[in-house]
């Protein structure tokens, strides 16, 4: 009778003890640091200037993507249309905002008046039939909401044409015999199976996107860290400050990452994972 022997992983347990280790190393450190001042990031926590920097950072991240995920979607079509001019000008759109810094970009925006000092509409390379100071029509959240949505749109273009032309094409064809349009084919067809493939990274983009928004603060427009910046530079307390604003996009995050999951749920239904 053979006697089975069950096969032994010190390694596991060398690894879990160092972990052990590690975790209660961090644990001591929390508790007894008090670099953290945990009482001083409980009195700031749910602060005015705090919770207005939480809704500005909220309001950016939808703004963004509402408008990067419609402007990624045309972009989109046009790198798959059959016109050389669309194709080119989407390219060269998606190269620039790719290819250079969100922050740069911003910049940029923020002190955009020093570019177009004047905005009007009239005929082009006419005259002009209403004008007006840019300064008066251009405000600080509208710079970091333009900034932010430009550069967006550059990756939801890719994310979205990699959807599309993840589906097979003789859904097109099939759709096309059917009688079906090209924008009935895209709405109904190639869009909502597209959706399995762009849901994920978008989800992924969003996340970033809460992120980035710290990055704002270069218009400057008061966001979650441009709030907490504005308390530490009275009070001195950096970290504890630093500490509470990661503490913040921690939650908003986790949240976002709850959606993303029943939004992948959603479109992954029918196909094995």
């Amino acid at each position: 009778m053979i006697k089975a022997v069950p096969v032994r992983h010190p390694g596991r347990w060398v690894a879990a003890a160092a972990v052990a280790v590690l975790a209660a190393m961090l644990v001591n450190n929390l508790v007894t640091n008090e670099a953290y001042n945990w009482a001083e990031q409980l009195k700031y926590l749910f602060s005015p200037p705090v919770l207005e920097g939480v809704r500005n950072t909220i309001w950016l991240t939808v703004a963004a993507m509402a408008g990067g995920i419609a402007l990624g979607i045309v972009l989109a079509l046009m790198r798959l249309s059959a016109n050389p001019l669309l194709r080119g000008a989407a390219w060269i759109y998606i190269w620039v905002f790719r290819g250079t810094p969100l922050l740069t970009q911003l910049l940029i925006w923020g002190n955009i008046g020093a570019l177009f000092p004047t905005l009007g509409l009239g005929i082009p390379f006419g005259p002009e039939f209403v004008s007006a100071q840019a300064s008066a029509l251009y405000s600080a959240a509208a710079a970091a909401a333009l900034g932010l949505i430009f550069n967006e749109a550059a990756y939801m273009a890719e994310i979205v044409r990699g959807g599309i032309q993840s589906v097979d094409s003789g859904q097109q064809e099939a759709a096309s015999a059917l009688g079906l349009t090209k924008a009935q084919t895209l709405r109904r067809i190639i869009l909502p199976q597209a959706m399995r493939v762009i849901a994920p990274p978008t989800g992924n983009e969003a996340i970033s996107m809460l992120k980035n928004t710290s990055l704002v603060m270069a218009v400057p427009y008061l966001e979650l860290t441009f709030a907490v910046q504005n308390i530490y530079a009275h009070t001195y307390q950096i970290i504890p400050m630093l500490i509470m604003a990661c503490l913040w996009y921690l939650f908003l995050s986790s949240l976002m990452m709850i959606g993303q999951h029943y939004l992948e749920r959603h479109y992954g239904k029918g196909y094995a994972r």
